[in-house]
């Protein structure tokens, strides 16, 4: 029997380094966020307690955003000339989509630096 094999997209690593990037930002952006859509409680203190695994969510926001604009830049997807994959506009809209995300994550990412000069 084969193992199954797990081919990482451009896309699955694009939403996988989104979502390390919310991760990183539990700590510090999460409770401001609640606190202003008015969710509150002695609960949300204890977002706090993430903060020792922001390096740790850092790191795979790093690496998932690297594989995907490695699978995006580098070495595209085999795609057959009859699929709509292989078309250039196709390939801009993805670019501009990884770009856009990327931009989200790093503002989730950076939060905690500039955290300070918002209020």
């Amino acid at each position: 029997m084969r193992a199954a094999q797990f081919k990482l997209t451009w896309s699955g690593a694009t939403v996988a380094g989104a979502l390390s990037a919310v991760g990183a930002s539990l700590c510090c952006a999460a409770p401001l966020v609640l606190v202003a859509l008015g969710l509150g409680g002695a609960w949300l203190g204890r977002l706090t307690a993430l903060e020792p695994l922001r390096p740790l969510w850092l790191a795979l926001t790093g690496l998932f955003f690297a594989v995907a604009g490695y699978r995006l830049y580098v070495r595209a997807e085999d795609c057959p000339p009859e699929q709509i994959c292989a078309t250039p506009s196709v390939r801009q809209r993805q670019r501009i989509a990884f770009w856009a995300v990327g931009v989200v994550a790093s503002a989730l990412v950076a939060f905690p630096w500039y955290a300070e000069y918002l209020f």
